[in-house]
């Protein structure tokens, strides 16, 4: 090999080291410039979000004449006789019960019902499994609002129109299509060899989904239960439909529309504000103690 050669390739070799780095600070710069932009919106976003919460519950504590002379001040003094005012004599606390109580039972039957679905759409083959699993699917792209007339008749004739047992089946034929697709995509990840030799030792094939299966997708159950609960809880055009009974049957949706009128001409805007945080607190408590759980049900299909 001659010098030549040897200083030529030692220029290759400097040319390329070069061109790597540059390669590097650029990938590097762009990163940089993406990183500022998403953090930027992320920020916007919680302000957009956050923002428009926090003067609602700043205001529940402040005075009728503090909202309308100083909006965005905050309260001199915590005005706890609002949210009394707003759970008594404006029935919050009455519409809040219902609500928990149409809501409880219908996530239950939810979550039952649609991880029972799930489980067989994703481990069993037979004739019209994919176009079962379909129809779920598209139940998910399908407008509630197109419905209505239906639900209103079909409730009407079972005679279970403005009755909680009706409005739980409407909630939990409304929240099965997500459920279902959801779940069959998340237990298409479990292992089946557990599921297997739990039928090797003699397990039925409810006692194996029930006692094996069921608690290994726990991630994923929470994670949909979650977005069932949020779902429910903020319900309004369904109840205003099919719940058009006495007021003491009405869920929080209704009684706070209701609550808006009203107080709006009495200017009782300090018990608007009350029942409004009191309507919001349930979501953001649950969302805060299960968000672990609902992030790792969301990854845990990714992962494996």
């Amino acid at each position: 090999m001659t010098t030549d050669t040897v200083r030529v390739e030692k220029a290759d070799d400097a040319g390329q080291r070069q061109a790597a780095g540059t390669k590097r600070r650029w990938r590097a710069s762009e990163g940089g410039v993406l990183n500022v932009f998403s953090h930027a919106f992320l920020i916007l976003w919680a302000l957009m979000v956050g923002v428009p919460l926090l003067w609602a519950v700043w205001s529940s504590f402040k005075t009728d004449s503090q909202i309308l002379g100083s909006p965005w001040s905050l309260p001199t003094h915590l005005h706890f006789e609002n949210w009394v005012r707003a759970w008594t004599k404006a029935n919050i606390g009455q519409y809040f019960l219902n609500t928990f109580v149409v809501v409880g039972f219908s996530t239950v039957g939810t979550m039952v019902l649609g991880s029972m679905a799930a489980y067989v759409l994703a481990r069993f083959e037979f004739p019209g499994n994919r176009f079962v699993y379909f129809l779920f699917v598209g139940g998910m792209a399908f407008p509630v609002i197109m419905v209505l007339v239906p639900l209103f008749f079909v409730l009407k004739n079972m005679q279970l129109l403005n009755t909680v047992p009706g409005l739980v089946l409407v909630y939990i034929a409304y929240s099965l299509p997500f459920t279902v697709f959801f779940m069959t995509a998340f237990f298409r990840t479990l292992p089946t060899s557990v599921a297997e030799a739990a039928l090797i030792d003699g397990a039925s094939h409810s006692r194996a989904f029930f006692q094996v299966m069921l608690p290994m997708a726990k991630p994923g159950l929470i994670s949909v239960g979650i977005f069932n609960i949020l779902g429910q809880w903020n319900q309004y055009l369904l109840p205003l439909v099919l719940n058009q009974g006495e007021t003491k049957q009405w869920v929080l949706t209704q009684g706070l529309a209701d609550l808006a009128v009203q107080q709006g001409y009495k200017g009782d805007w300090s018990g608007l504000f009350a029942g409004l945080t009191i309507a919001m607190l349930p979501v953001l408590v649950v969302y805060a103690v299960f968000q672990r759980q609902v992030q790792a049900g969301l990854t845990a299909g990714a992962l494996k």
